[in-house]
């Protein structure tokens, strides 16, 4: 049997591991708050003390952790994957990172004999529940392959757009459209709702209209009801739309929009809106209070 090491039990990954474990793979499981892994523990997964504890001896380790000072910790640290990972292991790092720090862990992995792949995903809480996750990976081809089985145990698809930082890339400017998207429908449903136009319409409307999208339909509905329990928090968006802009700024390319956008969910997580979801930054430019 294959065994799997998983590092980061959040709302996301907590779900992917339980996935994981379903599909049959030996599961073995870190998370810093070791509360988090008690209802993984119960259903027959091993619990260990650090990154590399977890990492020793598996095939394959999974990580998806918040950001880049995590993720660097949790794979270079003194206890980190990479003290642990035996030469062929597979690391499937599925955090949102920047394509600098993708490339510096691959090639340390590298060097230890291991394969990294930069795998961020695309989707929400119900979609890695679901099983219908995006995998946009980064990394060699052969260990892409090799990690197809359990990308098809946690998702619905899994697409290599590159070597290794090209996974972080284009997560980076999916999640800058994603949020450049949430702040117009918030500004749109503010004109309509002080215009008096009827919700349902609208919804009807624009879900059928030039802009129509699954954002549109899930993160629309939310606004209207003031409903803004995370699905993704608004304070991991403003932090991928600051890792975008380093990236523009590092390739020399113009964005200005991204820019603006980015001050809009600055603004949302320094007035304490961060752990709401991202479509709270409705309340940002409504000046509205989120109910308690």
């Amino acid at each position: 049997m294959t065994t799997v090491a998983f590092i980061g039990l959040g709302a996301m990954g907590s779900r992917m591991a339980q996935n994981l474990l379903q599909a049959g793979y030996r599961l073995r499981v870190y998370n810093r708050d070791r509360a988090k892994t008690r209802a993984l523990a119960e259903l027959g997964a091993e619990v260990a003390d650090s990154p590399a504890a977890v990492a020793r001896g598996a095939e394959f380790a999974v990580s998806i952790v918040s950001d880049d000072e995590a993720s660097r910790e949790v794979m270079l640290g003194a206890a980190g994957v990479l003290r642990g990972a035996q030469p062929g292991t597979v690391i499937i790092d599925s955090s949102t990172n920047s394509p600098a720090l993708a490339r510096e862990v691959a090639k340390a992995a590298a060097a230890e004999g291991s394969a990294y792949l930069d795998a961020p995903v695309s989707g929400s809480i119900k979609q890695a529940q679901g099983r219908e996750l995006v995998f946009m990976v980064g990394g060699a081809q052969p260990a892409f392959e090799r990690a197809k089985p359990l990308f098809a145990a946690m998702g619905r698809l899994a697409v290599r757009a590159g070597e290794s930082g090209a996974g972080a890339t284009i997560k980076l400017v999916n999640n800058m459209l994603s949020g450049t998207m949430t702040a117009a429908l918030a500004e749109a449903a503010q004109v309509a709702e002080a215009a008096g136009v009827d919700r349902e319409a609208a919804l009807a409307i624009l879900g059928e209209g030039a802009a129509a999208s699954r954002l549109l339909k899930t993160k629309l509905p939310m606004m209207f009801k003031r409903d803004f329990t995370a699905q993704f928090q608004l304070q991991l968006m403003e932090k991928d739309l600051r890792y975008f802009l380093g990236l523009a700024s590092e390739l020399d390319r113009p964005a200005p929009i991204a820019a603006l956008v980015r001050s809009q969910y600055q603004a949302a997580r320094r007035a304490s809106l961060g752990r709401l979801d991202a479509c709270a930054v409705y309340l940002q430019a409504s000046g509205e209070k989120p109910s308690a």
